[in-house]
């Protein structure tokens, strides 16, 4: 499937709605903390386990968007949209089979594995296509995508929850509601894939800088820089930190209101993972064209300084007022929306466009290693906190103090960033020739 080539008069401004109905629909995994509870009574299943699932849909995304990184920049956006519509939906149906046969593993396997691999996938496909298309607005045409990842949850996570509603919450309800998700969500990416576009020539069709003037590095020898690992180590501090409240928002928010004179409901619980994609979805735009004016290194300051005070504010007073808890989650998953918006800018800068789609690819390990930690931490020591006795926002004391301390190790990471050393660059003549070997005949 070659890449579509852009015909003369195309308007850059339809690709960012091609990459956004696939972002869109992938960022449902966002979403994944309102089946937790109906997953834990329907298959009798505890905090961590009812998470494995999520867990490991986040490892694939990061293992196939790093193998597959360059097979999307070989095939181009069309090929990577298809291949994550096939499986994104694909793991949707077999987590239905799994749920109406009571087989766990299966919705594992399906929502986890395979589906994963369409996350991983489906987020890389539009990155260096637009950034191509927006070289003298990096940040921001990275951001109008990436947020729809973020926002996905903004529209799953009140439909899921109404779908449990009215299909019931049993093993039967939950199969439907994925079989309903898997073929919805095949509909709404195919329009990704007839839309996108690539550009006619290795520069925006429209006026703007160069998208290949300055310092350019292949993936091959971004790996083998200091610059690519502190930024993966900024990357897996900030993803940890957000991603251990987004997994588990729902209960998060029950538990720690549960022993006040106004308990929070299911429905308000799935009202907070919605208004959490929001933060996320906002982040992602907001922050990252804010780092074009402020520059990478600034905003990823904030990330993680701000971030780091606002975990300190949830498990100091967190408990006693509802609207400083939310307001600092909210701020919290902003930031973490932000960071996946700038990481492709940040790389950008530091390695140029030559091949920043495979580099980005490769940097998502860092959400992989991120996809464990974060969840694992939050439920591992809440379940361990529920069998010591322990209850209500006791349950997160201890993980939220680890997720700060996390925050600060990423912001030292950030300072250590530094401008790639000549030696890794790729010579002019080789980039000239791939250049040419990439021209639409």
């Amino acid at each position: 499937m070659s890449p579509p080539v852009a015909p003369p008069g195309w308007s850059r401004w339809l690709v960012p709605p091609a990459a956004l109905s696939v972002h869109l629909s992938i960022g449902q995994a966002y979403a994944w903390s309102v089946f937790k509870p109906p997953l834990e009574s329907a298959l009798h299943l505890d905090g961590t386990e009812s998470a494995l699932p999520f867990q490991l849909a986040i490892v694939m995304l990061g293992l196939s968007a790093a193998f597959g990184g360059t097979l999307v920049e070989r095939n181009g956006p069309r090929w990577a949209m298809t291949v994550a519509l096939v499986c994104f939906s694909s793991g949707f149906l077999l987590a239905a089979l799994g749920a109406q046969t009571e087989q766990y593993w299966l919705i594992v396997l399906g929502y986890g594995f395979v589906g994963g691999i369409g996350l991983g996938i489906g987020y890389i496909s539009p990155v260096s296509t637009l950034i191509k298309w927006f070289p003298d607005r990096p940040g921001m045409a990275t951001g109008i995508a990436i947020m729809g990842f973020g926002g996905g949850a903004l529209i799953a996570s009140p439909w899921s929850a109404q779908m449990l509603d009215s299909f019931g919450a049993d093993h039967s309800g939950i199969a439907l509601a994925f079989l309903v998700h898997g073929l919805t969500y095949a509909v709404f990416m195919s329009l990704g894939v007839l839309l996108v576009r690539v550009p006619r020539a290795r520069k925006p069709v429209e006026s703007g800088p160069s998208a290949l003037a300055g310092v350019q590095v292949s993936a091959r020898s971004a790996v083998r820089t200091p610059q690519f690992w502190c930024l993966w180590l900024v990357l897996c501090m900030n993803v940890t930190a957000g991603i251990g409240i987004l997994e588990k928002a729902a209960p998060m928010i029950t538990d720690f209101f549960a022993d006040t004179s106004a308990p929070v409901s299911a429905l308000a619980a799935a009202g907070f993972v919605a208004l959490l994609s929001a933060a996320n979805m906002a982040g992602r735009i907001g922050w990252s064209s804010t780092s074009d004016l402020i520059g990478r290194k600034n905003i990823y300051r904030v990330y993680l300084g701000v971030g780091a005070l606002m975990y300190l504010l949830i498990a100091s007073f967190g408990d006693s007022s509802k609207p400083l808890f939310v307001l600092c989650a909210f701020v919290i998953l902003s930031f973490y929306g932000g960071g996946f918006a700038t990481i492709p800018a940040y790389l950008k800068d530091l390695f140029g466009t030559y091949q920043v789609g495979a580099i980005h690819g490769r940097l998502l390990t860092a959400w992989s290693t991120a996809g464990v930690l974060g969840p694992l931490i939050v439920n591992w020591i809440a379940d361990r906190q529920e069998e010591a006795g322990k209850h209500g926002s006791a349950l997160y004391g201890l993980s939220f103090m680890i997720m700060i301390g996390l925050l600060v190790v990423g912001f030292v990471a950030n300072e250590f960033v530094r401008p790639v050393h000549p030696r890794h660059h790729v010579p002019a003549s080789k980039e000239a020739a791939d250049g040419r070997r990439e021209q639409p005949a």
